[in-house]
């Protein structure tokens, strides 16, 4: 019995030290941490460096290339600023336009989504039509930390917190549910890293973002090795043992908390560190919750998303204040630099890791890319200006509102509620949908009355504090709109700087229009072999996919995006 024991041990070892080896081999001992600071301008960038605010950034600034002319996705949203960076490409060829949009071919879920997207028939084999959405309302109980899936741990989160009864359905498929990685239209550095040989892993703010998988058919990706998802807009509890970066004390709620972990300056630090802490534990070459080793050591790839600078720059707190800025000059207030100060730290604490590791040469080895989805609009406070506005106030009204109010459609398709208006309305099927931050998105049921719409919102621009008004060849000449014809909205309303279609008095700002504060991101390619460089080109953080690549050793027109768009990588990042 214990020859056997002994043998089997034995062949287990030899079976682990061969993957460990392959991975290692096909790389040669590279790695790549990515990391997005949501929200994160290249003016808080300057700033903190500047000020001796960020530290931690500002020693991997001097050894790596500061990209300050970046720009994000268009639309600046969440789902296609990540697709931006995994895929290389914009909505035009990944089919990524917002976390909540319009699709004219799928059909509604099976049953009502957590954030009130409605159910309707699924029509096989024709076009059908209907909300998409890909956020924490697609999870069994996005109340919950880990999504509600049975399968995990209380801090726990990933795809198995998704509902496939909440999911949009596909009519050419069988009305099959359609995931976030069937949903994308291209593939990923996952899937090319993964196909290489790579360990892959990543951690993000929703279970619907293991789209970073890139597309793949059927009900479980495999592109990410290790996917972690504490989902941010559940309930805040008690993390019992963690401490942040900045020494807050997870183990009790915050007294400032509203409702979820978006709400308080303190308990979006302490949301941030769970995924800082499944970071520092792949550098250790361990699971996420470090549960125990990973089968070929310290990933290929890995990396996270933070919200603090986002919720510091957006939220607006009874109790503990306001986040944002002093002046158009970025100057943070208080409860901003402290958002700020936690990710530097929190980014200290990942390089202090990867220099004690004990795999050879790990901090020598990895690039370190730092940059976000999206900024967020308008850092000058004065130039805040809600709509709908604060009750009993009354600023004026959303485009949407203004369509449904002059009869353009009886009935709006259910979209993300909290931004479109009063009259969000839940509709089965057809009719016009909305999608409205500091941008407005607009499908029409009927595009046969696209001018008419467009005359309406031109009569009332005042109303809807409405700048640019974009329809027809303008969505064509500046989104290629054919490439994905049935995602596409009719119209694209960009307000004028610092008009948020809200009437929420807890936030201060948003994103995902075309604004500069919107747009212009943070951009540091660093290493310990790099020297330090500012490069003022105008590049976009698509081409961070490409790069990562290259940085490996692989291909970049492997990707598909990159061969339909032409991105190209970053220059002087080598």
């Amino acid at each position: 019995m214990k020859k056997t024991r002994k043998a089997v041990f034995f062949a287990f070892s030899i079976a682990a030290l061969a993957i460990s080896a392959a991975y290692a081999d096909n790389f040669d001992g590279k790695h790549v941490l990515l990391i997005s600071i949501d929200g994160m301008h290249a003016l808080d960038y300057t700033n903190c460096v500047n000020n001796g605010t960020c530290p931690n950034l500002k020693t991997l600034g001097m050894q790596g290339t500061t990209y300050p002319n970046t720009s994000t996705s268009k639309p600046s949203d969440s789902f296609p600023g990540l697709m931006a960076i995994v895929t290389g490409g914009s909505p035009v060829s990944v089919g990524a336009w917002y976390d909540v949009a319009y699709d004219r071919i799928l059909a509604p879920p099976t049953i009502e989504t957590g954030n009130g997207n409605p159910p309707g028939l699924c029509i096989a084999g024709h076009n059908n039509g209907a909300t998409t959405e890909y956020e924490e309302g697609n999870e069994i109980d996005q109340t919950k930390l880990n999504g509600g899936s049975a399968e995990y741990t209380l801090l726990d989160g990933g795809i198995k917190s998704i509902d496939p009864n909440k999911l949009n359905r596909d009519p050419f498929n069988g009305c099959s549910p359609v995931y976030s990685w069937n949903f994308i239209r291209t593939n990923s550095i996952y899937g090319i890293i993964h196909a290489a040989g790579g360990f892959t892993a990543w951690s993000d703010k929703h279970a619907a973002y293991a789209a970073v998988n890139g597309f793949q058919a059927g009900p479980t990706p495999t592109n990410v090795d290790d996917y972690y998802s504490p989902e941010v807009n559940s309930n805040v509890i008690a993390l019992p043992g963690i401490m942040t970066a900045s020494h807050d004390d997870c183990s009790t709620v915050p007294s400032d908390v509203l409702s979820d972990w978006t709400t308080s300056f303190t308990a979006i630090r302490c949301y941030d560190q769970l995924k800082v802490n499944a970071v520092v534990n792949w550098i250790n070459g361990q699971t996420h919750l470090n549960t125990g080793p990973l089968p070929a050591g310290v990933p290929v790839i890995f990396g996270m998303n933070f919200q603090a600078v986002s919720v510091g720059q957006k939220l607006v707190n009874p109790t503990s204040g306001k986040g944002g800025y002093m002046d158009a000059a970025g100057d943070p207030t208080g409860n901003m630099l402290n958002q700020i100060e936690f990710v530097d730290n929190a980014i200290g604490q990942m390089v202090a890791a990867l220099q004690s590791a004990t795999t050879p040469n790990l901090f020598a080895n990895t690039t370190i890319i730092i940059t976000a989805k999206h900024g967020q609009s308008p850092v000058d406070p004065n130039l805040f200006f809600p709509i709908p506005g604060h009750a009993p106030a009354n600023n004026g009204a959303s485009p949407s509102t203004i369509l449904y109010n002059n009869g353009h459609n009886s009935l709006l398709a259910q979209t993300d509620c909290e931004f479109a208006a009063v009259h969000c309305a839940k509709g089965v099927g057809g009719g016009l949908g909305p999608t409205e931050d500091d941008i407005s998105q607009i499908w029409l049921s009927d595009s046969s009355k696209l001018a008419d719409a467009v005359e309406t919102l031109k009569a009332n621009a005042a109303t809807a504090g409405i700048s640019q008004i974009f329809y027809g060849p303008s969505i064509t000449n500046n989104f290629f709109s054919s490439a994905t014809a049935s995602r596409t909205p009719d119209i694209i309303v960009q307000p004028k700087v610092g008009v948020v279609y809200t009437g929420s008095n807890k936030k201060q700002a948003e994103h995902g229009g075309f604004a500069h504060d919107d747009t212009n991101v943070m951009l540091l390619v660093s290493n310990p072999s790099m020297a330090q460089s500012t490069n003022n080109q105008f590049v976009e953080t698509k081409q961070v996919a490409p790069t990562i690549l290259k940085i490996l050793g692989l291909n970049p027109n492997a990707l598909d995006a990159v061969k339909m768009e032409g991105t190209a990588v970053l220059p002087g990042a080598f």
